[in-house]
Parts: C-alpha cells; structure tokens; sequence
C-alpha cells in the first residue's frame, strides 16, 4: 500500500513544482489521510524539497480508528504539552530542508495561521495549492471502493434490523441513536454523518435532525443514514409506511420519486455531465408540479468524507469519470403531510461492465411496517 500513497503524493507534487513551488503543506484532515493514510488529530502532512513529513501532537498510534501512517512517511511527533501548531512547524521544517517557496491549502488555512506560518518563515513564498488534493480523490481505487462496499453492507444490516423491530411509539431520537449504535456493532468506525429519523410530517426533509416526536400508525418513515469503515464514508435513504397499508397519496408520491431516483441511477455513466444526471431525476419531478418542493441537487461524490466533488446539481460543470462514487437521493418534502426520499450510493461503471454499481441494496418496493 506504501506505493498507492507514495503515487499519490507524487502527483501532487508534480502539480505544484509544475507552479513552480517547492514544498507544500496539507492540512484539511480527509486531505492528509488521503495522502498519508491516517489523520491523527490535528496533523498536517509537509512534502517537502528533501523530505515527507507527517507532523502531529502525540503518537499517531494514540488513535487508531484515525489510520496508521504510511510506513514510507517519517512521523515527527511534537510534545503533546508543548502547545506548538503542527503547521507552523511544518513550515519551519520546509524552510529547514532549504525550500524557498510553500503551497498551502487556502481554503482550509485559517488566517492566524496563515500569519503564524509568514512570521515563522518569512523567507517563504506562501502559494496556493488550491482544490488539487480534493481533485485527485474524486476517482477512487478499487481498493478504496472495497471500503466503502463494506461500510454499505453495515448500513444496510443496521437498517435492516431496524425494521424487523417494533416502531410505533418509539420516537425519532431513539431510533437513531439505535441506527447509530448499530452500526458499529456490525464494524463500522462510527456514523457517517448525523443519521435522520423523520416520521409523519417531517417526513422527506434532507438533513431533518430527529426530535422527539414518536412513531404514529399511518406515517411515512423516512431513514437516512451512513457507516464510516476505515475513513470512507457510504449513505442510504429509504422512506416507508407505519402499520398499515398506504394511502393513495402515499402511493403515488413514492412512486414518483421512485421514478426519479431511478431515472437519476440510470444516466449514471462515464462522460456523463453532473447536471445531465440531475436534470434526468429532477425532469421527473418537476413534469409532476413539485418544482418547488425539490432539493438544490440530485447527489453528490461520497469517499473521506460525507459531501464530496462531484456535485449533481443544475449548474453543475464537468462529466462523470468511471470508479467515481456518488449519491442519487430525489426527494420530495410536502409541508404539513410529510415526503419521500429514496437514496442509494452507487459507483460510475462502463456498461461493457456492467453500468452502475449499486452499492447500497436495502428493497426500495413501499413497506408497510
């Protein structure tokens, strides 16, 4: 695995010489990891002129769940007491190795580190690095997807055993504190992401934050959730019916969004545009009168993190490459009755491969629980 990390720094580093930068300093967190294969709390990732360094307060082996460095990465471990800011050593080792210029993450830096790192080194041509490590992650390794395949599988345990249980009664906090517990009893690092419970009329929000409102028969149940295994980060959506068997309108919004999410899933392609994806689920929507009621993007790349490039949305620019993994999650929210929403991650496929890989795989047919 040394040889995947060391790759991938080198074409960072092929990026920001080509700018004519000699050293760089990584920061934002799913950055690091991605090209030292772990991110203890707080560490920045230096490539310098001469040498790597991972710079961290404390042994990275302190925190496990947060990966193990890359064996070809010197560690240098700052006195857990000592109150230094890793990136401001960083920059004091880059202008150590003799490196007269340093790119750094702009978007991430915060501006007193910003002077810190200018005070330290002041010798230092401070450049912009700007999203080239968030690009290079956009396309995933096999060995990447294999782990957010299996972070889908506890997702889908997690849900699945939720719905074999009793549910009326029970509130929207309590259901998702059990979703989280469960999965990490089946393996997964911890959540990916804040899980949503939303019943009745909350029902079909994106992001709705559970409350304490309980389980009536009738209902739409809408679950959003996420595994984290091994830093990448999966998510899936599914809405049903409490107790009883659906009510026309039910049916027909369900079917509706089912529709869109399926359509969405479909033009998931290699050269595919992002927006051309959105437009595909969101035409079908819209065609039904629920312009209004429809969410600013269709999905968007999942990996390190939970919202990643690309972005499904209307103004989206650029085309889908193959092993690019993304979220296709439609929704419709009517105020004061409730919604649907239907989300599965899946991995951009050629067809002479299959076409998409569906990652997520909990039935998306309308239960009555």
């Amino acid at each position: 695995m040394s040889e995947v990390y060391a790759n991938r720094r080198s074409r960072l580093r092929d990026h920001f010489n080509a700018a004519g930068t000699a050293a760089a300093l990584v920061t934002r967190p799913a950055n690091v990891r991605y090209l030292a294969a772990a991110a203890p709390h707080g560490a920045v990732l230096l490539l310098g002129s001469q040498e790597d360094l991972l710079v961290c307060s404390g042994p990275p082996e302190d925190r496990p769940f947060e990966g193990r460095p890359d064996d070809a990465l010197r560690v240098h471990v700052l006195p857990v007491h000592g109150g230094a800011d890793p990136a401001v050593t960083a920059a004091d080792l880059a202008r150590g190795q003799g490196a007269d210029s340093l790119a750094v993450e702009e978007h991430h830096l915060t501006v007193s580190r910003h002077r810190a790192i200018a005070a330290v080194a002041p010798a230092l041509r401070l450049g912009d690095v700007g999203g080239a490590v968030e690009q290079l992650r956009v396309v995933k390794d096999e060995e990447e997807i294999s782990c957010l395949r299996i972070g889908a599988e506890i997702a889908d345990q997690a849900l699945g055993e939720l719905l074999e249980s009793i549910l009326v009664g029970r509130t929207e906090r309590h259901l998702a504190l059990e979703l989280e517990r469960r999965l990490v009893d089946h393996g997964a690092d911890g959540p990916a992401f804040p899980t949503s419970v939303a019943t009745g009329p909350n029902s079909g929000r994106r992001g709705h934050r559970p409350t304490d409102r309980r389980v009536e028969e009738g209902d739409f149940l809408s679950v959003c959730l996420g595994a984290t295994y091994r830093g990448y980060r999966c998510e899936i959506g599914r809405t049903f019916v409490i107790g009883t068997s659906p009510a026309d309108w039910q049916i027909q919004l369900y079917d509706l969004v089912f529709s869109a999410q399926r359509a969405g899933r479909e033009a998931l392609a290699p050269g595919a545009a992002y927006r051309d994806v959105d437009r595909a689920a969101r035409h079908v929507l819209d065609s039904a009168g629920y312009a209004e009621a429809l969410p600013p993007l269709t999905g968007h790349g999942v990996g390190l993190e939970i919202d990643e490039d690309p972005q499904l949305a209307p103004a989206a620019m650029g085309k889908l490459d193959a092993c690019v993994p993304v979220t296709v999650e439609p929704g419709v929210h009517l105020p004061g009755r409730g919604g649907v929403r239907i989300d599965d991650t899946l991995v951009v496929r050629p067809e002479a491969d299959g076409g998409p890989e569906l990652l997520t795989i909990t039935t998306k047919e309308l239960l009555a629980l």
